[in-house]
């Protein structure tokens, strides 16, 4: 049997009296696309903070390729290759494209305490990038001036540095025009063919059942549905995020 990329084992995670997570199981295997529904206050949020390495759980294991693993920040969690676009996408508008693909990770040539920054090699990675996306967004254009799905080919670029192999993406189509989000959807189908697990955040239920392999709903800290994308439907999973059905 395939060993998942990445799986929870009971996690659990209390704030004070209040319980955001119970006993939470999931396994994420390479290649496949989840998407994770639930109501406002699910627990959707809390669940990719633990995975992205910004909280850590009350209770319960991370596994990565089988092997127990702790994240205390961020930063361990991106050593494993764990991505995330958050739905603000954290872009600098007065900035290019690559300047945005690069910030906090910039190319440097020279020597300390003589260096400079290399924007042409960077704008030449980020084109790289961007083709492998089959976006038209331009390396030297700035954000201010592109489109939300030209936006959110900035974000994924920037996850793609780190060969990363989990991108979260919270809420990537919301407040987007109808081809903005196609273009989003193709984004996410081509980190798909690259073989990299995405876990698509999401109320927009079209956007779910066009992309995703398996359907994962939380609600109220619990998870009441694991199951592939084929052998469910819109109207159950309304049904499994309303609590009008209790589990599946």
């Amino acid at each position: 049997m395939t060993t998942p990329l990445l799986e929870l084992r009971g996690v659990s995670k209390r704030f004070g009296g209040i319980h955001a997570l119970e006993h939470i199981d999931l396994s994420l295997y390479a290649g496949e696309t989840i998407g994770l529904m639930g109501d406002n206050g699910a627990g959707k949020s809390t669940m990719v903070r633990i995975i992205a390495g910004n909280f850590q759980p009350s209770a319960g294991q991370l596994l990565i390729d089988g092997k127990d693993v702790s994240f205390t920040h961020s930063t361990d969690a991106r050593d494993q290759g764990i991505e995330v676009v958050y739905q603000d996408l954290a872009l600098c508008d007065n900035l290019t494209a690559a300047d945005n693909v690069f910030l906090g990770r910039e190319i440097k040539r020279g020597i300390w305490p003589f260096q400079w920054l290399d924007y042409g090699t960077m704008a030449k990675r980020a084109g790289e990038l961007f083709a492998e996306l089959k976006s038209e967004t331009r390396p030297r254009d700035e954000v201010r001036q592109m489109s939300g799905g030209q936006r959110q080919a900035v974000a994924i670029a920037r996850t793609r540095l780190s060969e990363s192999r989990i991108v979260l993406m919270d809420e990537p189509t919301a407040a987007i025009s109808v081809r903005q989000v196609a273009e989003v959807l193709e984004l996410i189908r081509r980190l798909k063919d690259q073989g990299i697990t995405v876990v698509l955040i999401s109320h927009r239920m079209p956007d779910v059942f066009t992309v995703a392999d398996r359907l994962v709903v939380l609600r109220r800290g619990t998870k009441v549905a694991d199951k592939k994308i084929v052998d469910s439907s819109p109207e159950e999973a309304t049904g499994l995020i309303t609590g009008a059905i209790e589990t599946a």
